[in-house]
């Protein structure tokens, strides 16, 4: 109990044995205490030391007790004062990893943005900003499925975040429905509080802190050049807007994608779209995320839904009808 002002165990016994017995010497100590006559001597030097115990002006050659309100008082101030000084030390310290923080993110800082540099410099971040993430956190995946590697490491952060009251919202493409990696990320993250949506295509990779710091991709092309991560208000804003306008025409994972009157899933109505603009066959599987032949057997499909002879006749017929 005593171990905070440096008393050992044993040299707790004994002060308090002395306390109740101030006429007791080592033998008797023995008795009172139950320790061995090395391990009282040796309590008896540390309480010593620690001026709990001092020479005896009655008993010649003894050591009497120092009353508690006196010597543990003293070293409960000496306690507290090195405990003032090193709250200190740990605040002088805290001032400098700020300093440190604000020259690196200053070195890197233009026009209200954050340049990240390569893809540690962004994991990076994203794990300082997850750790002091107050209330909300939105994202938008357009890319490749969860693999197990990088949910491992997403997991342990978003446990904090979620254990923390924050909320999580993040939109994936329709086609990680049939990946069993996203899927088992998904159901993990809405077991414990998150939420997850999906949509046919998703406009741009994006991670939204507390709708006051964005991270985007340098190159949407190539998302390990590095990212922006932008703080202007505005902008912020924008991209906010943004992510509802996606969310709400997501739907939940964990239900079934909605047809429209039509009968046109959602991913249907994008792929005619796609189609009707010009895209072919291949851009179409690559901005859906799935294959070119499933984009075949999807578009063959609707031409005959359509009766359609040709990808074109199929856009201007899903025109007429309402579709598109």
């Amino acid at each position: 109990m005593l171990q905070l002002l440096g008393l050992s165990p044993h040299a707790e016994a004994v002060y308090r044995a002395t306390l109740r017995h101030p006429d007791h010497g080592v033998a008797a100590l023995l008795e009172d205490t139950g320790l061995s006559e090395r391990e009282v001597r040796a309590a008896l030097d540390e309480l010593a030391a620690l001026t709990l115990l001092k020479p005896s002006d009655q008993f010649n050659g003894r050591l009497r007790p120092v009353s508690p309100e006196v010597g543990l008082a003293a070293l409960l101030a000496s306690a507290q004062a090195e405990l003032a000084s090193h709250q200190a030390r740990v605040e002088t310290t805290r001032a400098e990893i700020a300093a440190i923080a604000a020259e690196h993110r200053g070195a890197r800082a233009f026009d209200g943005a954050t340049r990240l540099e390569g893809l540690d410099a962004v994991r990076v971040r994203l794990e300082e900003l997850q750790r002091i993430t107050e209330f909300e956190c939105l994202s938008l995946n357009p890319g490749g499925a969860h693999r197990p590697d990088a949910r491992n490491a997403a997991t342990p952060l978003n446990e904090q975040a979620l254990e923390r009251g924050v909320v999580i919202r993040a939109v994936c493409r329709d086609s990680f429905r049939n990946d069993p990696d996203t899927l088992a990320y998904a159901r993990w993250l809405i077991e414990h509080g998150g939420q997850m949506r999906t949509v046919p295509t998703v406009p741009i990779q994006m991670i939204i802190v507390d709708r006051r710091v964005a991270i985007l991709p340098l190159d949407p092309a190539e998302p390990r050049a590095g990212a922006l991560e932008v703080h202007s208000p505005g902008v912020v804003a924008a991209l906010c807007a943004l992510f509802e306008q996606t969310w709400e025409a997501g739907s939940p994972v964990g239900e079934q994608t909605p047809a429209d009157d039509n009968g046109c899933t959602p991913m249907e109505r994008t792929l005619l779209g796609m189609i009707a603009g010009g895209d072919t066959d291949e851009a179409a599987a690559r901005k859906l995320g799935i294959s070119l032949r499933t984009v075949r057997r999807m578009m063959a499909h609707l031409m005959e839904r359509l009766e359609a002879a040709s990808r074109f006749q199929a856009g201007v017929n899903a025109t007429k009808r309402g579709w598109l």
